[in-house]
């Protein structure tokens, strides 16, 4: 478990996290979302002890990382995948960090063959491609068989047969019962990967809920898409009351501001033929930029970098 509790944060001037609490249990994906200098990689560098809270704690199992005796046991985590000795084979970069715990040969071996990079173990990290890189990284976060993973943007550079093996790794995690955490920009992989979400923007929380919710919330004024040979008289039929139809092709309307099952209701009482009665459903992106539409920092078109550290609070 991972309990963030009224964590403040600044670089000099800069407020990179404002009051933020939030908890990431054990047994679920928690995607961690937010718009570039939303703060997400400062919080996280905050759980893994590489910043200090201006104000607040940060625990992780009940502990501060620093009060871990074999972090590697408790937390494994990707913030940067190109963070290794470009020199070394992926197998001595793995067995050196094992040295540093205790573990074992055969676990380097194990999560070797987990991630999928037995043929290239002897092979210079350094040549290694992007994907490969992240597999690496991956393969260091598992390497002490961890209760908790914590990941920023592990799909970066894979191929989709690379994106499914991770959504598959990381909820058979969960299962486990292990605190997953998870960060990307891809929204329809989160949709697919995480269960809960954290999202925040301009340091502060926006929303510390299911995936499921925050899509309902965000369909609840998505149209009704209506397939109909009688589209004249069925737009009559729901004229008023707030009801906003417009149409996109002949026979087809978008009805807004009345539920699938009013409309149905409406068709009926008329006497009117239906082919499609759909009601539309906003994407995990839709919700996304519709909740941090207010918390995005950088614009594209603003002619090149706002002032202030993108690198720290990105």
């Amino acid at each position: 478990m991972i309990e963030i509790e009224h964590v403040t944060k600044r670089y000099g001037e800069k407020l990179a996290v404002d009051d933020l609490s939030f908890v990431v249990r054990p047994g679920i994906v928690t995607g961690f979302l937010g718009p570039n200098g939303a703060g997400k990689s400062t919080t996280m560098r905050m759980i893994l002890g590489l910043d200090a809270p201006t104000r607040g704690s940060v625990r992780v199992n009940g502990r501060r990382y620093r009060d871990l005796a074999a972090p590697l046991h408790e937390i494994g985590a990707l913030l940067e995948a190109r963070a290794i000795h470009t020199g070394r084979s992926a197998a001595n970069h793995l067995l050196a960090m094992a040295q540093t715990h205790g573990i074992p040969r055969s676990r380097v071996d194990e999560v070797i063959d987990l991630v999928g990079l037995r043929d290239v173990a002897r092979k210079r990290a350094g040549a290694f491609s992007l994907g490969m890189g992240q597999r690496l990284g991956i393969a260091s976060a598992l390497l002490g068989d961890p209760r908790t993973v914590i990941l920023d943007e592990p799909v970066n550079g894979l191929d989709p047969e690379g994106i499914l093996w991770i959504r598959t790794l990381l909820k058979g995690l969960a299962a486990e019962g292990r605190t997953v955490f998870l960060s990307s920009h891809l929204m329809s992989e989160m949709a697919l990967t995480a269960e809960h979400l954290v999202i925040i923007g301009r340091g502060r929380l926006i929303a510390d809920t299911t995936v499921e919710e925050v899509v309902r919330q965000a369909s609840l004024d998505a149209a009704v898409r209506v397939r109909t040979p009688d589209a004249a008289a069925l737009r009559d039929a729901l004229a008023g009351d707030g009801v906003i139809v417009e149409s996109s092709a002949a026979g087809v309307l978008e009805v807004r501001g009345a539920p699938s099952e009013r409309i149905g209701e409406i068709a009926a009482r008329e006497g009117l033929v239906l082919h499609e009665l759909t009601p539309q459903r906003a994407s995990l992106e839709d919700a996304y930029l519709r909740l941090t539409g207010d918390a995005v920092e950088y614009h594209t078109g603003d002619g090149g970098r706002a002032a202030g550290d993108l690198e720290l609070v990105a």
